[in-house]
C-alpha cells in the first residue's frame, strides 16, 4: 500500500505529530493510532512494525483500505517516557466526550483544564473532522487484552484466536474523556483498543510483535476491516 505524509500536528513542546494517509480516497477512514500514553512503548512498537508491513509495496497487498496512521500521538510523553503529555495531562481522558469530567483521583489520569484542551487531542479531533473515521484502532500496553467499544466483537475475537488475549467490552472502571467514549458517543464510531504486555527481562519488544504479527496481518488481509462492514 502507498501512504503519503500529511500536515503534522504540533505537540505542546513543539514536536511534530506525524500523520500518514493512504492514497485511496474514501468518505470514511480506518485510523491506526499509537502512543496516546508516552510510556507505552510496546503499543508504539507493534504499530510501527505493522505500518512497515502495510507500507511495503513489495507485499502486493490487495486490501487497499482507506487508512490514516498516527504512529505517536503523545510525542512529548514518548520522548520523556511519561504517560501524560508535557503539561501532565492524560490524553486518553482529555477528549471532548459527553462524559468528560475534571474529577480524577490520580495524577496519571489528569483530564486537563477542559475537554480537548491539549494541542494533541485538538489535532486528532480536527483530523477526525477532515477525514471522518469508520473504525479506530488504538495501540496501548498495560496487560494483554483486546477491548472493544461498539460492534467489534467479531474482530476482537478473530484477533484473540491468534494471540490468545482475553476479549472484553469493559475494562472494569470508568474512562471519562477517553477515545472510546468520544468515538462511541460523539461520532458513532467503534474503537478497538489493543493492550499489549509490558516488556520485561523475560519479554522483549520483538517477542511481543511475534505474538501478534500473524493475527494482525491476517486481519488486514481479511475483509473484516472493510468500510462496508461499519
Amino acid at each position: 500500500m502507498r501512504f503519503e505524509s500529511k500536515k503534522p500536528g504540533i505537540s505542546t513542546m513543539g514536536d511534530k505529530i506525524e500523520l500518514w494517509k493512504a492514497l485511496k480516497k474514501s468518505p470514511r477512514y480506518l485510523y491506526l493510532i499509537g502512543g496516546f500514553h508516552g510510556d507505552e512503548v510496546e503499543g508504539v512498537y507493534v504499530l510501527n512494525q505493522l505500518f512497515k508491513w502495510l507500507s511495503n509495496e513489495d507485499q502486493g497487498l490487495e486490501m487497499n483500505l482507506p487508512m490514516v496512521v498516527i504512529p505517536i500521538l503523545n510525542t512529548d510523553g514518548y520522548r520523556m517516557g511519561t504517560r501524560c503529555n508535557a503539561t501532565g495531562v492524560d490524553l486518553n481522558r482529555n477528549l471532548p466526550a459527553k462524559n468528560w469530567s475534571e474529577s480524577h483521583q490520580d495524577a496519571k489520569y489528569h483530564p486537563g483544564k477542559k475537554a480537548g484542551s491539549e494541542s494533541e487531542t485538538s489535532y486528532l479531533v480536527k483530523r477526525f473532522k477532515k477525514w471522518p473515521p469508520y473504525l479506530v484502532m488504538s495501540f496501548h500496553s498495560w496487560k494483554p487484552m483486546i477491548n472493544y467499544d461498539g460492534n467489534l466483537q467479531v474482530v476482537a475475537e478473530y484477533l484473540s484466536t491468534y494471540n490468545q488475549y482475553p476479549v472484553c467490552d469493559d475494562v472494569g472502571y470508568e474512562t471519562p474523556g477517553s477515545l472510546g467514549s468520544y468515538c462511541a458517543e460523539s461520532l458513532n464510531v467503534p474503537v478497538l483498543t489493543l493492550e499489549y504486555p509490558r516488556i520485561s527481562k523475560d519479554l522483549s519488544l520483538a517477542e511481543i510483535w511475534n505474538q501478534n504479527e500473524e493475527g494482525l496481518k491476517e486481519l488486514f488481509m481479511s475483509n473484516l476491516l472493510a468500510p462496508h462492514n461499519f
